[in-house]
Parts: structure tokens; C-alpha cells; sequence
């Protein structure tokens, strides 16, 4: 037994440990040889940071949020389509909305998304100050849509009109309010961006954020649509 495995030129100290080779075609790729001759540990791959660009995930992180948001309203417009129809014996959508207002409230909010875009097309040529005067004027079209259905809310309220009058005026409330405090928050954050803008210009990080901001406007902007046709246009043909 002995002859066999001195002929062989085996023993137990001369197995070859494996190593990593370092070549260029073999990068992390384990081979026998001499790892254990030199005394080292061997390296079984190598870890390589993948390059993470400033910003590169935040189109990707707003568009999740976004989607979010969806089903937020998606509930809400169920839990409307579900009550809508729950009077209580109270006012029904006839008699309370006034869709020439609500007509006016729809165009407010549509120019905002208009002279968003402008904004946007502005910021692409770089003209920090052409894109400020855009957002300004999406700031105003977005408060005068505010200052419209806090009107309406204030009129239905003095009417008795109240979110527990009924449940029909309970999901309109809530549906319809959850919009208006989406827009608010809209504003302030334009108003950042645009004191963003105004100190540091149209950097890369501000240019990011505009977009996230454009889209996050025009995501009310179908929500709107939405809430028009299917409270307004729709409880006034009930």
C-alpha cells in the first residue's frame, strides 16, 4: 500500500488548495493551485460595487408612491360608489352641486397642468427665469382651484350640508377633501422648489425634482377628472 501511493506521488500535504486567479477573463473565479503554499486564505469571489449614480432611483421611488396614491383613491371612489346613493332623507347631489362652479373649478386646475408643462418645456431649454414665471402661474391657477371648493365646502356646510348629514355627503367630503389637500400640499412643495431654483438654479437635483413635482401635478389633474365625472356629472344625472 504503501509503494502504490509513493508511486503515485500523492500524500496528504501535497494536495493543491484552491485560489482565486486574477486574470482578466477569470475575475472571482476559483482554481487550485498554491493559495495554501503562500500562507493565505483563499478567496472563494470578489465583490464589486455597482456604480450608484446621484438619483438614479428616484424616477422609480415616485412612480411606486404614485402607485400608492391610486389606490388610495381607487378605495375612496369605491367607498363613494358604494354610499353615493345613501341619502338619508337629505339633500341629494341635485340640489346641492352647482356645476357651472364646478365646471370653473375643473378649468383651474387644467391651466395649472397646462402652465406646468410650459414650466417644464422652459427648464429643458434652461431658462431659470422663464421657468419661474411658469410655476407662478401654476401656483395661482392651483389656489384659485382651492379657493373654489373651500367656497363650495363653506356653501354646502351653511346649507346643513354636513359630512354627517348623510352618508353620501360623508364619501363626498372625504373623496372630494383628500383631493384638495393632495393640491395643497402640491403648492408648498412648489414654493420649495421654486426657492430651490431660485438659490441654486437648474441643477441636476432640482431638475429631478421638478419632474417628480410634474408628475405628481398631472396625477391630480386625472384624479380631478375623475372625481368630475364620476361625482358631479354622474349625481347630477341620479
Amino acid at each position: 500500500m504503501a509503494h502504490s501511493i509513493a508511486a503515485t506521488g500523492l500524500s496528504a500535504g501535497a494536495i493543491p488548495a484552491p485560489t482565486v486567479s486574477q486574470g482578466a477573463g477569470s475575475k472571482g473565479a476559483v482554481s487550485p493551485g498554491a493559495g495554501a503554499r503562500g500562507g493565505e486564505e483563499p478567496v472563494f469571489y470578489l465583490k464589486e460595487e455597482h456604480p450608484h449614480p446621484e438619483g438614479h432611483s428616484t424616477p422609480l421611488g415616485f412612480w411606486l408612491y404614485l402607485m400608492s396614491d391610486c389606490l388610495i383613491f381607487a378605495i375612496l371612489f369605491a367607498i363613494y360608489g358604494v354610499l353615493g346613493a345613501n341619502y338619508a332623507a337629505g339633500p341629494a347631489p341635485k340640489d346641492l352641486f352647482d356645476l357651472n362652479l364646478v365646471a370653473l373649478n375643473t378649468a383651474m386646475l387644467l391651466f395649472s397642468s397646462i402652465t406646468f408643462g410650459f414650466a417644464m418645456l422652459e427648464m429643458a431649454k434652461g431658462k431659470v427665469a422663464a421657468t419661474q414665471a411658469w410655476l407662478a402661474v401654476t401656483g395661482l391657477f392651483g389656489l384659485a382651484f382651492l379657493g373654489i371648493e373651500l367656497y363650495e365646502f363653506h356653501h354646502l356646510i351653511e346649507l346643513g350640508a354636513t359630512p354627517q348629514r348623510s352618508a353620501f355627503l360623508s364619501a363626498f367630503f372625504v373623496l372630494v377633501g383628500t383631493h384638495g389637500l393632495h393640491v395643497t400640499f402640491g403648492l408648498i412643495w412648489l414654493v420649495v422648489l421654486m426657492t430651490q431654483v431660485a438659490r441654486h438654479g437648474l441643477i441636476a437635483a432640482n431638475r429631478r425634482r421638478l419632474l417628480c413635482l410634474s408628475m405628481f401635478w398631472h396625477f391630480l389633474d386625472v384624479i380631478w377628472i375623475g372625481v368630475f365625472t364620476f361625482v358631479y356629472l354622474m349625481g347630477m344625472l341620479r
